[in-house]
């Protein structure tokens, strides 16, 4: 039987991280993944790289340089005519870049002297693993210890009973991301994240996209002042969002999905080309032999840890969606960070109150820290300042003034609290509001801080000193 120091089970974000972590620092490693290709090969970089963030950003990324082109291209004075889109080319894009980006951890793993154990790993209890081999035509099981078990499994779409997936008709996330043509007609079943990029993917494309939310309220987790706007922006680019509405049966033919749903007037039908489930995702644990080896999972199926990722089983950790907390690549990744160098001895660290959101709608949506209603709702003392990008230069030169940056921040300390913002590349605008959050920061602190001219994040500059009320533009 090998041995190893480390054995990470899942080669995801939080997996393959901790993996070259825990080899840099030292220790013999080993990394146990599953996932094959659509040509049936061995492919490391989990549901992110291969049918979630990475594919849905290209895709995301095309059709919105389609849809300027097409729409917005004539106010910058660039006339174009006859644009088409090849959802062929775009696929084949998208897939070149997954490519691209798979090869690539498995370079970094030659790299850093990573094992690739291309296969699936279940406990056995006593550090013991069970390796069922993939992507060989006889390749009988085996078994491997460790001295430390890392487990990185990641999630899975989450099934809605009346809606199964068929992957044809109705799909999930992964098949959202392989149309071959654009429907004429698209419903989706869930306002979150994944509903609201796929069907802006979509609904730029062409698509008449209705999102079904059983929920009353939009984006729940977001300061409601951005959601607010955010839903005014979505409503307007297309999307028909309807609020109250359960869906509580499917059904198919040759050409179409019927949706049989409840809402505020009734029951509903409703006709749809293609039908999106994107009801959320569920901590994958299958298959990972928790009864057997002893391993405490919660009601929802998560993996019990402490604030260290340690679950109860003896050396035994779990990172990522498998384990408490948002379920975000980048809050895997440094989960498996800290637990890299807390086996090597070191401050692994890991701050859950300060890990960004996104979603990658344009105009982009992003958070970190307390929403208004939650410091509220805790009775806490805060201030806030809002700058509106319609106020920002940058923002009305390249024709996007959609969105705002709201800051709060303790009213007597003045540390800030939460940030967050609606509006174009807040993806990277949100990484100077984790750094503040991360070192206790003020909001004079973003106040007294040099912002180039012309840029986006004057629109934070701004925001920060309208929490002490003296913008300067607005």
């Amino acid at each position: 039987m090998k041995s190893f120091d480390v054995v990470v089970i899942g080669g995801g974000p939080g997996g393959y991280v901790s993996a070259i972590r825990c080899a840099q620092l030292g220790f013999s490693t080993a990394c146990l993944e599953g996932r094959l290709s659509e040509e049936g090969q061995p492919v490391l970089g989990g549901t992110c790289l291969n049918t979630g963030c990475i594919p849905s950003k290209a895709l995301l990324d095309s059709s919105h340089h389609y849809a300027f082109i097409k729409h917005e291209a004539a106010r910058h004075g660039i006339n174009v005519g006859g644009v088409t889109m090849d959802i062929h080319k775009m696929m084949d894009r998208k897939n070149k870049v997954v490519q691209k980006l798979t090869q690539g951890i498995s370079g970094l793993f030659i790299k850093n002297k990573v094992e690739w154990l291309p296969g699936h790993g279940k406990l056995l209890g006593n550090n013991q693993i069970r390796v069922t081999p993939v992507g060989q035509e006889v390749a009988p099981e085996y078994m491997i210890s460790a001295k430390h078990i890392i487990i990185a499994t990641g999630s899975v779409p989450t099934k809605l009973p009346p809606a199964p997936v068929d992957q044809d008709k109705i799909v999930d996330s992964t098949g959202a991301l392989a149309f071959t043509d654009v429907p004429r007609r698209l419903g989706i079943i869930g306002a979150g994240v994944i509903g609201l990029e796929l069907g802006s993917v979509w609904s730029r494309m062409g698509s008449e996209v209705i999102i079904l939310e059983a929920m009353d309220d939009f984006l729940t987790s977001l300061d409601r002042q951005i959601a607010t706007e955010a839903e005014k922006v979505l409503r307007k680019q297309g999307l028909d969002i309807r609020f109250g509405s359960k869906v509580t049966g499917t059904g198919l033919s040759s050409r179409e999905v019927t949706i049989t749903l409840e809402d505020r007037e009734g029951k509903q039908q409703l006709a749809v080309d293609k039908l999106i489930v994107a009801v959320g995702r569920s901590p994958n644990t299958q298959g990972l032999g928790a009864e057997t080896a002893g391993l405490a999972l919660s009601e929802r199926g998560f993996i019990k840890v402490d604030e260290r990722c340690m679950t109860n089983l003896p050396n035994v950790y779990a990172i990522g969606d498998v384990a408490r907390g948002p379920m975000l690549a980048h809050k895997a990744a440094e989960e498996g960070v800290a637990v890299a160098e807390r086996l090597a001895g070191k401050a692994g660290h890991i701050n859950l109150d300060t890990v960004p959101w996104v979603i990658y709608t344009w105009p982009e949506i992003a958070w970190v820290g307390k929403t208004e209603l939650e410091l509220k709702a805790a009775g806490h003392p805060y201030k806030a300042g809002v700058f509106p990008f319609a106020a920002s230069g940058r923002a009305h030169a390249a024709g996007d003034v959609a969105g705002m940056v709201k800051m709060l921040s303790d009213s007597d300390t003045d540390r800030i609290l939460g940030i967050h913002i609606l509006g174009p590349n807040a993806s990277e605008l949100i990484a100077e509001a984790v750094l503040a959050l991360e070192f206790d920061g003020s909001s004079e602190d973003i106040a007294r801080t040099i912002h180039a001219h012309p840029t986006l994040s004057e629109a934070m500059h701004e925001a920060a000193l309208a929490v002490d009320n003296r913008t300067l533009h607005l």
